[in-house]
């Protein structure tokens, strides 16, 4: 069997978000959880979302539903997506698809902060609005054999 390189790309995807999923997993299990502290800022039609992750910790966070802003005001980390890996250093900015899952890794302590749009202030609804429960829920694929093109 011949598999495409753009069905090579999908696989490679999607095992890496079964990846992530597998790591957040193991992650809840352990009893040294970690809750960095998280300022919200709200603006007509926009809520932002800054968290400080100390040095050293590892995170995973939530899939979003929609495209939104990321601004790292701070610090360096490693950051881990079905993307693939990448090193980012404040201060650095840039647009999330929506679908976005990822590690952070942070060598430094970091700032990030995410811009959303919403004209709720209700943090609840907001969650509810931005955060998707899984890939599926926003029509992407969890398993790698239901992503592959035959």
């Amino acid at each position: 069997m011949q598999v495409q390189p753009e069905d090579q790309t999908q696989i490679t995807c999607v095992g890496r978000r079964a990846e992530i999923m597998a790591l957040q997993q193991f992650m809840q299990a352990q009893p040294d959880q970690i809750q960095p502290p998280v300022l919200h800022h709200f603006a007509p039609g926009m809520y932002g979302r800054e968290i400080l992750l100390p040095a050293g910790s590892l995170v995973v966070g939530k899939i979003h539903k929609h495209a939104h802003l990321n601004i790292i005001s701070m610090g360096r980390c490693r950051v881990v997506t079905e993307d693939g890996p990448l090193e980012l250093e404040a201060p650095y900015t840039f647009v999330s698809k929506p679908g976005t899952k990822r590690v952070v890794l942070a060598h430094t302590d970091v700032v990030w902060t995410t811009c959303h749009v919403t004209e709720s202030t209700d943090l609840e609804h907001i969650e509810s609005e931005i955060i998707a429960e899984s890939y599926s829920a926003i029509g992407l694929s969890d398993s790698p054999q239901l992503e592959l093109k035959l």
